[in-house]
């Protein structure tokens, strides 16, 4: 497998000579001031390679391989009149990274909100701590801050009244914490941070689209890119909605193994293909992930290690759990995953997905999920099992 690091670009306070002491060889990056809908330039992606690979010496050496991510412009998910520019542009940012070596692209299609958590300093019972989605405070942010319309027609009564509980005891600081934390984004977002109002009238442009729209423009977006992507040689690897079910109201169509198999049926093509987000996946307790591991193994190019544990009063809530230690039986998904790289004959990019904020980060700069000591303990801990296997023990 190939140990990859996700990285920020200048801005990330965890810095390129920190990576190279991890021991990770590939670089998961991407153009993230460039906006949403323009096309990466050439001459930018080959700046920021060589920024990437400058520090380079023999035996420790950094490659960006893969991206994370080209965003898909609202204006596709919707096919809006005037989508094909973007489209294009999108098409436009994959040839030119692809004229510069990079050729594993990760990219989502989920509409208005990008990755979603309601709490980004859930401490553990050994003082570390974690990134959670509580089902009631989101519930309490929807109908009582957002005050969306009718989404009351989206919770049952003791959900409603487990969520003004919460509202109730919420002061406005942390109201405004929770407000910023969903609608503002969270790193790697690849969709606009909103006001509220702006955040509903977001929302409203799907109020006539269901999932089977959803999917359709979906597939309309692959017929143009996909093509092209075989031409280059190009492996696309679609991240599962996350959490992975409906929410505001809108559809969300990457959340199970029924909704790949679908996707792969009208789009049959081998550059189509998916990130394995072990945790992502992991938060429906529907999603078996060592068999979904094995029933895509031509289809994963690209894969996201990282547990959940549940809540087992409320499914929807979760918390990220250690990467060997969560209701995903990780050294499974591990192993299988190998046995996908010697069947195809060739490697596929991991990487530790998000980590705790522990030890000396707790009280440095970081990115929710992406301080440095959590996720190089989960790139050891997984490392470790792989040698294991590898040597077969």
């Amino acid at each position: 497998m190939r140990e990859s690091w996700r990285w920020f670009g200048p801005n990330d306070p965890v810095s390129l000579e920190e990576i190279r002491q991890t021991g990770a060889t590939d670089i998961v990056s991407a153009l993230h001031d460039i906006p949403i809908g323009e096309a990466w330039p050439r001459e930018r992606i080959a700046e920021h390679k060589t920024l990437i690979e400058a520090g380079n010496v023999p035996g420790s050496q950094l490659h960006w391989t893969v991206v994370e991510s080209i965003p898909v412009h609202d204006d596709i998910k919707l096919r809006a009149e005037g989508h094909e520019a973007y489209v294009d542009a999108w098409i436009k940012s994959m040839r030119n990274l692809a004229a510069e070596g990079i050729k594993t692209i990760c990219y989502n299609f989920m509409p208005v909100i990008d990755w979603t958590r309601t709490d980004l300093r859930f401490q553990l019972p050994n003082g570390a701590f974690a990134l959670r989605f509580d089902q009631d405070r989101f519930a309490a942010f929807d109908l009582f801050i957002l005050c969306r319309d009718k989404a009351e027609r989206d919770y049952n009564e003791a959900e409603i009244a487990r969520a003004r509980s919460v509202f109730a005891s919420m002061g406005e600081d942390e109201i405004e914490a929770l407000t910023q934390t969903i609608i503002a984004g969270l790193p790697g977002k690849m969709t606009d941070a909103y006001s509220l109002e702006d955040f509903r009238a977001a929302l409203a442009r799907y109020a006539d689209i269901d999932h089977e729209m959803l999917r359709g423009n979906l597939i309309a977006f692959l017929e143009r890119v996909l093509p092209v992507a075989e031409e280059l040689d190009v492996r696309l690897a679609i991240h599962p909605d996350d959490p992975p079910w409906d929410m505001f109201g809108l559809p969300r169509v990457i959340c199970t193994a029924d909704d790949l198999d679908k996707l792969f049926e009208k789009a049959p093509s081998a550059c189509n293909g998916i990130t394995l987000c072990v945790g992502t996946y992991g938060s429906r307790p529907d999603n078996d992930l060592p068999q979904m591991a094995l029933d895509f193994r031509e289809r994963i190019h690209f894969a996201h290690l990282r547990g959940v544990t549940r809540d087992p009063a409320e499914p929807r809530t979760f918390y990220e759990a250690s990467h060997l230690d969560s209701d995903i039986d990780m050294v499974r998904v591990i192993k299988n995953l190998l046995a996908n790289e010697q069947a195809n004959q060739r490697e596929i990019f991991i990487r530790p997905d998000h980590g705790h904020l522990m030890m000396g980060d707790v009280n440095t700069a970081s990115n929710p999920g992406y301080s440095a000591i959590g996720r190089m303990k989960g790139l050891a801990e997984i490392r470790g099992v792989i040698r294991a296997m590898e040597a077969g023990a």
